[in-house]
């Protein structure tokens, strides 16, 4: 890991959101979006935000020019979240970074605190530390920050491949650190989680 890492956010909202019926990115939540609410617990954390989007990018671009992001689009989503990934980590290195904090469009974002925590946590942390990762009542989630070792192990993986086959294949180098932020592990995939969330995570 270098000496001083200097981050880009990441935010997967390339999706199709199906069993949503419309594009979880732009749900409403705290004054905004789960876009902007991405966007907005990323920006004190990195030096920059990309979002990567595909056939949505349009509709997306307005809140992205808000809040003084990048766009990146996935060409071919239909490959899976993966190759969106790849795509937000490619750009990651072209934009001369070589660190990022990565999260999903299709949940409630984060604490501002949790993700300075986690990169708090990577900066901190010995050598062979390619990534931190959130855990709350014994579940991984989201943001995940990982250093170029980690960004170049997604980048070389196949086309196939899984972000979790990947972890699993570098699980020595992975540092999980215990947060006290439910949201990191806050999943919404239908119009009935989204309304159960919004009943139990108080707004703010």
């Amino acid at each position: 890991m270098p000496l001083s890492p200097s981050f880009a956010g990441v935010i997967l909202a390339a999706g199709s959101s199906t069993r949503m019926g419309r594009d979880k990115a732009l749900l409403p939540w705290r004054d905004g979006t789960f876009l902007s609410a991405g966007i907005r617990m990323l920006r004190p954390v990195t030096e920059l935000v990309i979002v990567v989007a595909s056939g949505n990018a349009a509709e997306l671009t307005p809140i992205v020019n808000a809040h003084a992001a990048f766009l990146a689009v996935n060409p071919d989503p239909q490959r899976g979240q993966f190759s969106s990934l790849q795509v937000g980590l490619q750009e990651v290195l072209n934009r001369g970074r070589d660190a990022a904090i990565v999260t999903l469009v299709d949940r409630p974002a984060a604490e501002v605190a949790t993700a300075r925590q986690l990169r708090d946590a990577f900066l901190s942390a010995d050598d062979p530390t390619w990534a931190a990762v959130p855990e709350f009542g014994g579940k991984h989630g989201h943001p995940f920050v990982i250093g170029r070792e980690m960004i170049e192990a997604f980048l070389r993986a196949p086309v196939g491949a899984t972000a979790r086959e990947i972890e699993h294949a570098n699980q020595q180098h992975i540092r999980y650190i215990p947060v006290s932020d439910p949201l990191v592990i806050a999943n919404v995939d239908t119009p009935e989680d989204f309304e159960r969330i919004r009943m139990e995570i108080p707004a703010q």
